[in-house]
């Protein structure tokens, strides 16, 4: 959905989709707070679930539920009324006329985004962590059907309301922001409705909305902050990349945003092989099944090797029909990079990049977050900002520089990584 907003945001103005873009990149950042309650509650629930504590799934599902609709309200307030200071770090003020006719500038168009979707914090957080469980729990078919819904609502909504067809007003970035709302309000009624209705996995009870309990709270945060830090650190460090880019021109910034969309649809399919693994070796060691465990891990490795070969396949022979989804043929911003290599060093970022989604997630099922949050933590220091601000201030070398950093990294951590669950020395982790 990002994808598609992006190609229709994109046809409003370069400066849109840069604005859109980086609020969408403030929005990643600050959820990852809410990453402790959601991988804390799967390695948790999961432990449950394979020990067959179905009471002690719920209970979980209880506590992260009103841990994360607590948080949001927060979250929200920073969202709308820290904007103005949040997107001071966009240097660029070029106006440019979206199809309006109406001068706004890349800030502009992103704080304006930002804010209506603050409004709706408290459904879109929560409805993203219990998303989160139901698919980490195993009931994926379930999860699937909320996420369909919700951004096929998104699709039809995002058009209308930005062009302003079959009568609707023209909204531009504010009509995308809006049907975002809708769609993800849809899929919160979705998903209490599941998870009310005692035919997947988990089962929210009001009684544990209502009921905090401190010991679980804590279980939950010991459990989940690690993974917290770890993908806080990854996301300062693609801000500061972003900041990094922003420098360079609202051309440039333009493109980044373009490969980071197609980057975060792909990454949901590294992610859906990710969460298998997570499910599979979690409720395999809840049950004592060590070699099952280690089994599956090793078979979601095999098969998103191949299929990170074959998007990086699809990539180098279809890149003009991806760019062209978001640039215009006619556009001088095709003449003033080469492209071509630029994108190839993306794509070679992709098999990488999905090895180490899954590897990470077997050890993140097996419990060993502390290991992933500390070479998370030296590898955006070392790569993201290190090599990044030399790349970038210091040599120069533009996009495509900063791109093969991205490279880089991919391959060190998958490696890394690669080895620690080979070792199988999360065989002797306890939570």
């Amino acid at each position: 959905m990002w994808l598609i907003e992006a190609v229709f945001i994109g046809r409003l103005s370069a400066a849109a989709l840069g604005g859109v873009g980086f609020a969408l990149q403030i929005i990643l950042l600050t959820m990852t707070l809410i990453l402790t309650f959601v991988m804390g509650s799967i390695i948790l629930i999961n432990r449950h679930l394979g020990s067959k504590d179905n009471w002690g799934a719920n209970h979980i599902l209880g506590q992260s539920f009103m841990a994360a609709f607590l948080l949001s309200i927060p979250i929200g307030l920073i969202w709308y009324f820290g904007a103005p200071q949040l997107f001071r770090l966009i240097q660029e003020r070029e106006l440019l006329t979206a199809i309006s006719s109406q001068s706004i500038s890349g800030i502009e168009s992103g704080m304006q985004y930002l804010r209506i979707v603050a409004m709706a914090a408290p459904v879109l957080i929560t409805n993203f962590v219990c998303v989160g469980l139901i698919r980490g729990a195993g009931d994926t078919h379930i999860s699937m059907t909320i996420n369909v819904t919700m951004n096929v609502t998104n699709v039809i909504l995002t058009p209308i309301l930005i062009y302003g067809w079959f009568g609707f007003p023209e909204l531009g970035v504010r009509g995308a922001a809006i049907a975002m709302v809708i769609a993800h309000s849809l899929g919160f009624v979705m998903t209490l409705r599941h998870l009310r209705s005692r035919k997947g996995k988990l089962f929210l009870a009001f009684s544990e909305i209502t009921t905090p309990r401190w010991e679980s709270f804590k279980q939950l945060v010991r459990m989940g902050l690690p993974t917290t830090v770890e993908q806080m650190v990854w996301s300062i460090g693609q801000l500061v990349v972003t900041g990094l880019v922003a420098t360079m021109g609202i051309a440039e910034l333009a493109v980044h945003q373009v490969f980071l969309r197609i980057q975060g649809v792909l990454s949901m399919f590294y992610l859906g092989f990710g969460l298998a693994a997570m499910t599979q070796v979690g409720q395999s060691i809840g049950a004592n099944a060590h070699h099952e465990a280690e089994r599956s891990g090793r078979l979601t490795h095999r098969i998103v090797l191949v299929f990170g070969l074959s998007i990086l396949i699809l990539m180098v022979l279809f890149y003009r029909q991806l760019l062209h989804l978001f640039i215009r043929k006619e556009d001088s911003i095709l003449a003033h990079f080469g492209l071509q290599t630029t994108f190839l060093v993306f794509a070679l970022v992709q098999a990488p990049k999905a090895m180490n989604t899954v590897i990470t997630g077997s050890l993140r099922g097996a419990g060993d977050i502390q290991w992933l949050m500390w070479v998370n933590i030296v590898t955006v220091i070392i790569f993201e900002l290190g090599f990044n601000y030399a790349g970038t201030s210091l040599f120069h070398f533009g996009l495509i520089g900063v791109w093969a950093v991205q490279c880089l990294d991919e391959v060190v951590k998958s490696g890394i990584n690669y080895f620690r669950f080979h070792g199988g020395k999360w065989k002797l982790i306890r939570i």
